[in-house]
């Protein structure tokens, strides 16, 4: 018997719907186009995918409890749909409950029936556990080392910590004083536009609680692969502990870490500042000046390199405090390495907020760690859409946002039958050749 949901009959059937009228004819609309697609883009993902093999890597990572003589999907095809499904805008579960019929997810999938429903892809969630998220946080990393065709010369890791705003009783949920409400408070570290980590924490710690040991952990595993690699540990004040900038100096790595400023620090820059506030009185131009000192903190061993920007304006002294081991100009390693680190907040927003990571709504604290890593997943898709396919077109820059409305939500007729299946795309769409020309990239390899 054919599924009512999949053929317009049932609660999706809605009659006719009046859509105003054109001169003397009446506009009118039905929901009975047959095997018809907003999301014929959802192909794009899919060969990036497969491109990858992504999706493969990560369906090992979970353990599958069920008989395998019963089994009609498969864990593999599970995650593509779930993850192909966030990447084209679809964050809730019961998204599936009508999309499971939509044939260019199918064939994005890999099959010729009906995907996973939403209760099904629910118990995928309840299957994961903590060494699920380590096993999946490897395929993060070695997606990352795949990427580099030559061994780089130096690496920047991005650490910083967010909130994950929760409206349940999850388990883990704390109220949390800075953000002022209850949230997770999940670690994300990037390099460049690429993400190694998506760790979900609750929000009663340290703020870099787990930073020291994930970065000893990332550290080893691109010194395995590449034992020449300059690496520099980047973050705000948040993560200038002790412990992380003493570990840094016994492995050889680079950091440069925000400092809170104090009273012991202003008083480095007290001369310095009156210089700054005199010259803003006599010009009325906004100055600026970047130097450094030596300085060390009570529970430091030793004195350490500060770089210290200082701004006076119309507003005021705002004093800003770097710490650091390497040997750059100050100049440049405030402005040119430093700042740069805002870039990592701008992915952590696209990955938040455009591809849903924040949908921690799970009871288990373990479930909602999946779906933060389900997010991940669909974050490296795009960016590698991104890097692989789209370099050089119009859309190489863009956001998932911008993806998703100029190149994902893709409306086509679907038709299938025993030798083909064939999308038919709308003759006058505005970003054809850009979606012509990354299929054909990412077929080509």
């Amino acid at each position: 018997m054919p599924n009512p949901e999949c053929t317009g009959q049932g609660e999706l059937d809605l009659g006719v719907i009046d859509c105003g009228r054109l001169g003397r004819r009446v506009v009118e609309g039905r929901f009975d186009g047959g095997s018809m697609t907003s999301d014929a883009g959802v192909m794009l993902l899919s060969a990036t995918d497969r491109r990858l093999g992504l999706i493969e890597a990560a369906a090992r990572c979970i353990a599958d409890p069920r008989n395998p003589l019963l089994i009609t999907h498969a864990v593999r095809d599970m995650l593509r749909q779930r993850v192909y499904a966030l990447a084209q805008g679809w964050e809730d579960l019961n998204d599936h409950k009508t999309l499971r019929c939509d044939v260019a997810m199918q064939t994005a999938v890999g099959v010729d029936r009906e995907v996973a429903s939403a209760p099904t892809l629910c118990r995928l969630e309840s299957w994961a556990d903590r060494a699920t998220a380590v096993r999946l946080h490897a395929v993060l990393v070695e997606q990352f080392i795949a990427s580099f065709k030559q061994p780089p010369e130096e690496l920047v890791l991005d650490f910083d910590a967010t909130d994950n705003p929760l409206h349940g009783q999850q388990e883990g949920r704390f109220f949390h004083g800075y953000y002022d409400c209850y949230c997770y408070l999940p670690l994300y570290v990037f390099c460049g536009q690429q993400l190694l980590c998506a760790y979900l924490r609750s929000s009663r710690i340290d703020g870099a609680l787990h930073a020291a040991a994930i970065l000893k952990l990332l550290v080893r595993r691109l010194r395995q692969q590449w034992p020449e690699v300059r690496i520099i540990f980047r973050a705000d004040s948040g993560f200038c502990r002790r412990r992380i900038m003493n570990w840094c100096e016994r492995a050889g790595v680079g950091y440069v870490i925000g400092l809170a400023r104090n009273p012991r620090l202003e008083q480095q820059v007290e001369y310095a500042q009156l210089a700054l506030q005199d010259q803003y009185e006599r010009s009325g131009a906004k100055q600026r000046w970047v130097s450094e000192f030596s300085y060390a903190a009570k529970t430091w061993t030793h004195e350490r390199r500060v770089i210290t920007r200082l701004e006076w304006g119309s507003q005021g002294g705002n004093p800003r405090f770097v710490v650091t081991n390497l040997d750059h100009r100050p100049e440049d390693l405030y402005d040119e390495l430093y700042c740069q680190r805002g870039e990592a907040e701008n992915r952590i927003k696209e990955a938040q907020i455009g591809l849903f990571a924040t949908r921690t709504s799970c009871h288990y604290f373990v479930a909602n760690q999946l779906r933060v890593l389900l997010a991940a997943l669909a974050y490296v898709l795009i960016e590698r859409l991104r890097a692989l396919a789209l370099c050089g077109t119009e859309l190489a820059t863009a956001q998932i946002d911008t993806l998703r409305i100029r190149l994902l939500k893709l409306g086509a007729v679907v038709t299938r039958n025993t030798r083909r299946i064939r999308l038919y795309f709308a003759s006058n769409w505005p970003s054809a050749a850009t979606f012509a020309h990354a299929m054909r990239v990412l077929n080509s390899a």
